[in-house]
């Protein structure tokens, strides 16, 4: 396995560079990498306060004469926020406003309407029966005749999920309650080979025929799906049910970055000296060894700023802040290691074997520090609002390649540098002369380590 350790991190490097630099289409998803469709791509996502986005304000209306309570305002609060996430739209901040006004604020949305649409809509759905006479009147994307029959309604679905027909279509798979499972076989059984018409909000989402006498409380909603989003959009709304009260939408508009362009810039700019610092004092401190962490730190940015893009991660300033973060962890088990090689070297070993015991007499320490890191993110990540798991992931997957790279990168390196004879210099170690000399096994003509081999 370790023959095929420098394999692994040289494709691991390539491949964040490729990641980070080149217009790649984004893997696991249909939708095409185009310069008009960037969704297809991996890219870089920013947050709402770096890039600004949309700012929606609505109103809970009263429903059968009683306005909404405060119960029923934070409902709507988490659908509304529910859709949104499942929509794609990262780190939309959603909170409650007066007694009846929910706000919406999303970073980076280019499809205004059809998030417009998805907020609004109070997702009503409904089977409604088409008599073979009517089928002409019931045309997707239009209203249902109000007359028509409803064989049930969208409370008896009890899941949704995309998924694909056995022709490889685009399809919603449904699971139904047990009451709707048993209406539906009997409407199935009489009206074989028929229309039915799913109605959502008024509005004929699909038309199918029915093709099985019985469905057993699953059945699958197919056809007129041009796009994956148009299934991941009514998904959305079966999923997380009807809103508890009607709402309206009061005011909706664009709204410009909150910390603006110079902000971001600044931002950058005063992490760029707090990380050019960091290098400046390993360099200092640590002279050879410090050389390597430098090299490992910034193998370490392109692999996490990779996977920023792949997954993708929504940066905003306090994601920003926990990169950062994690570069000055992974920095700490780097002045670990080297100090721990230190002691080994005035405890009389040989610089190779100072390396190995650095290393392997470090990691207990390192192990321990970034898992209570892990942790503590964790718990950050699973009960702290939007803002607050953003910070929390992006530290988590920081301390995670960290990690990686103080553990197998900088060791790596560390092992091929010590055994070049022009790295033996006790100089190069920050360590004194006489100290590196003792640290060195003699030979006959009391040579020292800069003239031995290993």
């Amino acid at each position: 396995m370790r023959r095929f350790l420098p394999i692994l991190i040289l494709a691991v490097g390539l491949a964040s560079l490729a990641a980070d630099f080149v217009r790649l289409p984004r893997p696991f998803t249909q939708d095409v990498c185009s310069a008009t469709n960037a969704t297809g791509c991996i890219d870089t996502r920013l947050g709402l306060d770096l890039q600004g986005g949309l700012r929606g304000e609505y109103r809970a209306l009263p429903a059968n004469g009683k306005a909404v309570d405060a119960e029923g305002l934070a409902n709507i609060r988490t659908i509304i926020e529910n859709r949104i996430n499942q929509y794609g739209v990262a780190e939309p901040l959603v909170q409650t406003q007066g007694s009846d006004r929910i706000v919406v604020e999303i970073p980076g949305v280019t499809n205004e309407q059809d998030v417009r649409s998805l907020i609004g809509s109070t997702g009503r759905l409904d089977f409604v029966e088409v008599p073979p006479a009517r089928s002409n009147e019931v045309v997707p994307g239009q209203s249902i005749p109000v007359d028509l029959q409803v064989i049930f309604s969208g409370d008896q679905i009890d899941s949704a999920v995309a998924g694909f027909t056995q022709a490889g279509e685009r399809a919603v798979d449904l699971t139904l309650k047990p009451d709707g499972a048993r209406i539906f076989d009997q409407y199935a059984a009489q009206h074989y080979g028929e229309q039915f018409a799913i109605v959502l909000d008024g509005i004929v989402e699909s038309a199918p025929v029915i093709r099985a006498t019985s469905f057993g409380g699953r059945a699958q909603i197919s056809g007129g799906f041009s796009t994956q989003a148009e299934v991941t959009a009514l998904v959305t709304v079966l999923r997380y049910g009807a809103l508890p009260n009607a709402i309206e939408e009061v005011s909706f508009s664009k709204i410009s970055a909150t910390l603006g362009l110079n902000f971001l810039q600044q931002s950058i700019f005063a992490g760029a000296i707090g990380i050019g610092l960091v290098f400046i004092f390993m360099l200092l401190h640590y002279r050879l060894p410090g050389v390597v962490a430098c090299l490992a730190l910034i193998y370490y940015a392109l692999v996490v700023f990779a996977i920023f893009r792949l997954i993708p991660v929504t940066l905003t300033l306090a994601g920003v802040a926990a990169f950062v973060l994690s570069v000055g962890m992974a920095v700490d088990a780097n002045i670990l290691i080297f100090e721990r090689m230190k002691e080994e070297l005035r405890a009389g070993k040989t610089l190779v074997s100072a390396v190995e015991a650095g290393f392997n007499r470090a990691w207990n320490s390192i192990f321990d520090s970034n898992m209570s890191s892990i942790i503590t993110a964790a718990i950050l990540f699973y009960f702290g609002s939007a803002v607050i798991r953003g910070f929390a992931l992006v530290l988590i997957l920081g301390v995670l390649v960290s990690m990686f790279t103080a553990i197998t990168l900088s060791r790596e390196m560390l092992r091929w540098v010590v055994r070049q004879p022009w790295a033996r210099r006790a100089a190069y170690f920050g360590v004194n002369e006489d100290e590196f000399t003792i640290a060195t096994p003699r030979a006959a003509s009391k040579s020292r380590e800069g003239g031995a081999s290993v």
